[in-house]
C-alpha cells in the first residue's frame, strides 16, 4: 500500500505533515445490468495559484460492490495555513484500462478541503455524493490519520486449517482482510490477500507491508484479521476473525501466532 502521490504546493515554507486518507463508499448507484458496480475513487487537487484540478491518484477497483472499502490510500502533505481543495469523483469501471475516460460511468462526486477531513470528529468525514440529477448517489467516507516516521517493513505469510465450508458444491475460496484499530473502536482496512480457490486449508502467498500501514508504528495497536469465502457476486461469506498486534506477529512462527 505505497502512497500514490504527494501534494506539494509550490513556495510553501511551512513544514508539512503527512496525512493518510482512507476512503469508503456506501449505497452507490448500481449501473451494471448483470452485476453490481465496480467502483473506483479518483482524487483531484486544486492548484494553489492556477485553480486547475489535476489528478492526484486513484484507489483500486473493487468488483461487484456498492459499499467498497478501498485498501489503497491517499497520502497528502498537509499545510496548516493553506486551504487545500480536494475533489473526489467516483466511477464504475467497465475495463481495467488505465484510460478511465473510455471505460467508466460516473457515480457521483464531492468537494471538501483536507482541513475539513482532519478537523472532523474522530478525523472521520462523511459526505453525500451528488452530480447525477434526480438520483441518490450514496455517500463517501474519509478517515484521516497523521503518519508516523516508522520506516519498518514486514514480510509475513499466513495459513489456515479446517476452515468452515461455505460453498454448496465445493469447499471455500478463502481470503484475508487486515484492519488496524482506531481510538474510537472502529477499524481501518489496510491489506487484502489473494483468494485461494476450493480449500479449507489455505496457504497464502508471502506479502510485504509497511509497518506504518499495519499499525502506524504502534507495535501494540490491535490488528484485526477477517477470513472470508470469496463469491463472484461480491457477497463474500464471513468465516471468522481474530485479533493480534504487530508485536505478536513479529515473533514469527511459534505457538504465539496460532489463532482460533
Amino acid at each position: 500500500m505505497a502512497s500514490i502521490g504527494e501534494f506539494d504546493p509550490l513556495n510553501s515554507s511551512v513544514p508539512a505533515t503527512k496525512i493518510e486518507i482512507t476512503v469508503s463508499c456506501r449505497n452507490l448507484l448500481d449501473v451494471d445490468t448483470f452485476s453490481r458496480s465496480a467502483p473506483v475513487v479518483v482524487l483531484y487537487v486544486q492548484g494553489i495559484g492556477t485553480k486547475e484540478w489535476r489528478e492526484f491518484g486513484r484507489t483500486e477497483v473493487i468488483d461487484n460492490t456498492l459499499n467498497p472499502d478501498f485498501v489503497r490510500k491517499f497520502v497528502l502533505d498537509y499545510f496548516f495555513e493553506e486551504k487545500q481543495n480536494l475533489r473526489f469523483d467516483v466511477y464504475n469501471v467497465d475495463s481495467r484500462s488505465s484510460n478511465i475516460s473510455k471505460h467508466k460511468s460516473f457515480l457521483g462526486q464531492t468537494f471538501c478541503t483536507l482541513g475539513e477531513i482532519i478537523g472532523s470528529s474522530g478525523a472521520r468525514l462523511e459526505r453525500v455524493l451528488s452530480g447525477i440529477p434526480g438520483k441518490k448517489c450514496g455517500s463517501i467516507i474519509f478517515t484521516a490519520e497523521e503518519l508516523s516516521n516508522c520506516r519498518d517493513i514486514a514480510t509475513m505469510q499466513l495459513c489456515a486449517n479446517k476452515l468452515d465450508k461455505k460453498d454448496f458444491f465445493g469447499k471455500s475460496d478463502p481470503f484475508l482482510v487486515f484492519y488496524r484499530s482506531n481510538e474510537d473502536g472502529t477499524f481501518t482496512i489496510c491489506h487484502k490477500t489473494e483468494v485461494i480457490k476450493n480449500t479449507l486449508n489455505p496457504v497464502w502467498q508471502p506479502f510485504t507491508i509497511p509497518v506504518r500501514a499495519l499499525c502506524n508504528g504502534d507495535y501494540d495497536r490491535t490488528v484485526k484479521v477477517d477470513v472470508y469465502d470469496w463469491d463472484r457476486d461480491g457477497s463474500h461469506d464471513f468465516i471468522g476473525e481474530f485479533t493480534t498486534s504487530y508485536r505478536e506477529l513479529s515473533r514469527g512462527q511459534s505457538q504465539f501466532n496460532v489463532y482460533e
